[in-house]
């Protein structure tokens, strides 16, 4: 129990003995922390703070959670409560019914690993079934309704682009980011075309959890509305891949299987799209070099050799 815990704590919770504090997995995001409350009654929650006092994203995850929530399109956490104006702006959540998935695909055979990929196909396509007339970010809003501050879609990805530009714990790969963006700005027509659905934003497998009723999603805070392709893409690099692997066949066939069959195919456009998804994708690992880098045993400037020509052979794929 800290400072910035027990704010919130006391303000929200001020009747209720604490049994124990304990972390709720491993994360490279600074933005904010999230821990794991027991209660001396038994109930526990999940609390996440943030670090630098915005609210900002918190009201974002508020708001998806509560719309899809009262959507119903997949599983997600019920809010126990929340606060943005604070000086430890909080969400507090449930504890989720069902297993994260992180734990049941390391318990899997290959075969039960393609039927949950297939899975979380078919609850990607259902959040993407929630169509907006226009792109945009997420600032408020709830069950009733996302309130968007809405643009093209090209200026929307360019504004998420810029935001992991910013929290960014490396700026060795400065220079990628401003090729991508030249890209997308390339790019417009084709961009602006796509549909606006609502996007999860950060669909790794810590972020899931199973249920009876198929894949839940956690962690919302980087939802936003745009281009179904742009989450596909970044679900199946994120869940299957690795940095210099692709999904293997029989996973990325069951994903793609389950998506197309809930959704009634891939969103139009998708192939044309794709490659400027998977520049950008990229950029998460650019950002955050310095940290991965140091778990992987090769001379950093090798590495950082390849992620040049990396990136370069991804934007030369882009038309």
């Amino acid at each position: 129990m800290d400072e910035q815990i027990a704010s919130v704590l006391e303000r929200r919770f001020p009747e209720r003995d604490v049994a124990e504090v304990k972390p709720s997995g491993p994360s490279w995001n600074d933005q904010n922390r999230t821990v794991g409350i027991d209660f001396a009654d038994g109930e526990t929650i999940f609390l996440k703070m943030s670090n630098g006092g915005d609210g900002s994203r918190i009201a974002r995850e508020r708001a998806a959670i509560d719309y899809v929530g009262e959507k119903r399109s997949v599983p997600v956490p019920r809010v126990v409560a929340s606060d943005t104006e604070g000086d430890v702006p909080y969400l507090a959540t449930e504890s989720v019914s069902g297993r994260n998935f992180l734990h049941l695909w390391s318990d899997a055979s290959m075969a039960r690993r393609a039927t949950l990929a297939r899975q979380v196909g078919e609850s990607l396509a259902s959040v993407h079934a929630l169509r907006f007339e226009n792109h945009g970010h997420i600032g408020g809003g709830g069950a009733t309704g996302l309130e968007l501050e809405t643009g093209s879609w090209t200026d929307v990805l360019i504004d998420t682009i810029y935001e992991m530009r910013e929290i960014a714990s490396s700026n060795r790969f400065d220079h990628h980011f401003d090729g991508v963006v030249s890209a997308v700005e390339a790019n417009r027509e084709l961009l602006d075309e796509a549909p606006a659905a609502l996007l999860h934003g950060d669909p790794a497998k810590p972020n899931c959890f199973g249920t009876e009723n198929g894949i839940g999603f956690l962690d919302w805070e980087i939802a936003h509305v745009g281009d179904p392709v742009r989450n596909i893409y970044r679900t199946r690099n994120l869940q299957f891949g690795s940095l210099r692997a692709d999904a293997p066949e029989e996973i990325a066939s069951a994903f793609y299987d389950g998506y197309r069959e809930r959704a009634d195919g891939f969103p139009p456009g998708f192939e044309a799209r794709r490659p400027v998804y998977a520049a950008v994708r990229f950029l998460a690992h650019a950002g955050v070099f310095d940290k991965w880098a140091a778990f992987l045993d090769e001379s950093s400037d090798e590495l950082a050799e390849w992620m040049d020509g990396e990136m370069e052979r991804r934007l030369a794929e882009i038309d």
